[in-house]
């Protein structure tokens, strides 16, 4: 048994062997200086690297600059710190809001929007009720379930993000940790865009991973997908300023009477989404975007969410589902970036089109 973490929807296992493996740098420039640092952040363990040309007193400054960013959103959006905003949203149901906080709130909205519902912020007293916040695991009844599900509606929460506010019905609370870390990967890569660097790896916790450019040699940067079955890794992930977002049910679950009950719930039900898929992973452009389809995909399932993937090409993604089974199922720009691990040649792959 697993312990919950407390931070976000996905409830994310992100110790090293959940879903991305770190990179390693090989034949990397010896004209630019290696900067990296760990830090425990969102209630997880993130992995923050980057190479640059200028002075190493400089570049300990981005660096420094790149920590606080992560300290100051966690301030501001994690669901126990009371002094948070997303805190006192959930308990006086409406707050103040900064203008991060209210940009997160309204793209996590849209994106619910997007999926339907089968992203939803506001499923976290769901959440609660099965223990993952807390580690006190407990199966609810089948009436609870259905007074969580009937209170779990992103259409319910209202941001103004001119005046800077927010609320919602008494009794819902949010949760934005299923967009958080992917939010942050955007912010931090832009930081970094900013002051010059070209070459980044950001690992917010293994199942959220940002790359800025390519390693200091060229070559793309090298993501590992791990079996959702095991310990090993099926393959890899070649990327080149792009982010990856994943989820699985082996990342954060319980077992009780021989069930086993997994942290990403499906919001018409409360419970945990049952869709034949062990495992999604999202690339694209959009740190944010990535980490939110990851969960809602993973809901949806396969068929539904290949015909998801169809008809939105505006939002630049590729796929990679794990089924139940163990098939690997990739749409096509995924099968060019994606290639089996060493002792994995023999599972199969399907191309999605």
């Amino acid at each position: 048994m697993t312990k919950g973490l407390r931070w976000g929807r996905k409830w994310i296992a992100l110790a090293v062997l959940s879903a991305l493996a770190l990179p390693v740098c090989i034949g990397c420039s010896q004209k630019e200086t290696k900067m990296e640092t760990s830090i425990f952040a969102m209630d997880t363990v993130m992995n923050l690297t980057f190479y640059g040309a200028d002075p190493e007193s400089a570049l300990k400054g981005v660096q420094d600059e790149l920590v606080e960013e992560i300290y100051s959103l966690e301030d501001k959006l994690s669901t126990t710190k009371e002094e948070s905003e997303l805190y006192a949203l959930n308990e006086q149901g409406q707050a103040s809001l900064s203008s991060e906080t209210a940009e997160l709130l309204t793209k996590a909205l849209e994106l619910c929007e997007t999926t339907q519902g089968a992203l939803d912020i506001t499923a976290y007293p769901a959440v609660r009720a099965w223990g993952f916040t807390t580690g006190a695991y407990r199966v609810p009844d089948q009436a609870e379930l259905e007074q969580l599900a009937a209170g779990i509606d992103y259409t319910k929460l209202e941001v103004n993000a001119e005046e800077g506010t927010a609320q919602i019905p008494q009794g819902m609370a949010v949760d934005l940790g299923a967009v958080t870390k992917g939010y942050a990967g955007d912010r931090l890569a832009q930081q970094l865009e900013q002051a010059g660097i070209t070459s980044a790896l950001l690992d917010l916790g293994q199942s959220t991973i940002r790359v800025l450019g390519s390693k200091p040699d060229g070559s793309p940067w090298r993501i590992a997908v791990q079996d959702p079955a095991g310990e090993g890794y099926l393959g890899v992930i070649e990327l080149t300023d792009l982010a990856v977002g994943t989820s699985g049910g082996y990342q954060r679950f319980f077992e009780q009477d021989g069930e086993t009950y997994w942290h990403i719930l499906d919001p018409d039900t409360a419970a945990p989404a049952r869709s034949g898929l062990s495992s999604v992973t999202v690339v694209g452009p959009s740190g944010l975007v990535c980490d939110g389809l990851s969960t809602a995909l993973f809901v949806m399932g396969l068929e539904e969410g290949t015909q998801f993937w169809r008809s939105h090409p505006e939002l630049d993604v590729e796929l990679l589902f794990v089924t139940d089974d163990g098939t690997i199922y990739v749409t096509p720009g995924m099968n060019e970036k994606f290639s089996l691990a060493q002792g994995y040649e023999d599972r199969e792959v399907q191309v999605l089109t």
